[in-house]
């Protein structure tokens, strides 16, 4: 039970590369991964801990390794957090920049496209802001993945 098979370092990179390739993969799939999930992005982030499981402990069942692995994960996202916090430059490549997927009316259907969010998901931010399309100022897609409305003015 606290008898670890590999050197304690060895659980440290293991779980830093398995959260930096996690975290790029998640930032090249969009916006859409990290806002609201539907079904069946629940589904991929249920499988991905499961895939990746055994590639942080290496087989170890060890008390100690799980414990390594888990203060490295925590540590690597508070490493992160800070870098955030501090850099507008590291901000935007790991967490992304609002994007401009409408004004005046009109709906930017390439940019959602592009963005992969389908144009209901706009639609439905369009309702839960009481909005008409024709009364629309703008709809950004934030980096987190949700949609902001701003009416026109009257």
């Amino acid at each position: 039970m606290f008898d670890m098979q590999a050197p304690w370092w060895e659980f440290a990179v293991r779980a830093a590369i398995v959260y930096l390739v996690l975290l790029v993969m998640v930032r090249i799939t969009g916006k859409r991964t990290v806002g609201q999930f539907t079904p069946f992005d629940l589904i991929v982030v249920m499988l991905l801990s499961e895939g990746v499981s055994g590639a942080l402990h290496g087989g170890d069942e060890s008390v100690p390794a799980g414990l390594i692995v888990a203060a490295t994960l925590v540590l690597l996202d508070v490493v992160i957090a800070f870098a955030t916090s501090r850099s507008q430059k590291a901000d935007a490549i790991l967490q992304g920049n609002p994007v401009l997927v409408g004004r005046d009316g009109v709906i930017y259907d390439d940019v959602l496209k592009r963005q992969r969010v389908p144009r209901s998901d706009l639609e439905k931010a369009l309702r839960g802001a009481d909005c008409q399309l024709e009364d629309m100022h703008m709809a950004i897609l934030e980096a987190d993945g949700n949609i902001n409305i701003m009416k026109k003015q009257p």
